[in-house]
């Protein structure tokens, strides 16, 4: 199976990436950002949860997070592979990912980084924020999310680097030249 870890900044193009990668390869697409902002839209008792975390900038626990992928990994019946997008975000996460996928007899194929400047992350943010109406895509917000990417989730790049599954993606370009990019590192595994 082909699993993708994509990451990378909030407004780094995780999201849009990701969907040409699911067309591209035919895998299914795992967005814990996505699947968070279902359960807080359904008022579940995780939803709640989350919604107290992610309105004060912070990351979701890990035991939860992990038990939502793990429920939700296993519900792809005949699945390719995933591509796991705004996930992991510290290496306890990553950790607990390897360990997880080990339990299905799986393994991270690939970890791609979109690297995008921070000033270009601001832009595309708030820019996000208008046309979207996304609460959390407001300056202020955004300067939080953006200091704890860099001091949580930063650092996976070197343990990613260790397990031999780093890639760097240069995020500035156009959607088809950052894509192209994405496809050749896919298809050199």
């Amino acid at each position: 199976m082909l699993n993708i870890v994509i990451f990378g900044a909030p407004g780094s193009g995780k999201g849009t990436q990701s969907e040409r990668i699911v067309e591209k390869f035919g895998i299914n697409h795992i967005s814990t950002g996505d699947v968070l902002r279902a359960e807080i839209k359904n008022g579940t008792e995780l939803g709640k949860t989350a919604k107290s975390f992610i309105d004060q900038g912070q990351l979701i626990p890990d035991e939860l997070m992990i038990d939502i992928l793990a429920s939700v990994f296993d519900s792809f019946e005949d699945s390719k592979g995933v591509i796991f997008d705004g996930f992991p975000r510290t290496i306890a996460q990553a950790e607990a990912l390897k360990k997880m996928l080990a339990e299905r007899g799986q393994k991270v194929s690939i970890m791609l980084d979109l690297e995008v400047p921070e000033e270009e992350l601001m832009t595309r943010l708030i820019k996000r924020g208008q046309e979207s109406g996304r609460a959390d895509d407001n300056e202020e917000t955004i300067k939080k999310r953006l200091v704890v990417y860099h001091s949580q989730t930063a650092p996976l790049i070197d343990w990613y680097k260790e397990e031999g599954q780093y890639q760097h993606i240069n995020g500035l370009g156009t959607m088809d030249g950052i894509f192209a990019d994405i496809v050749t590192a896919v298809e050199k595994l």
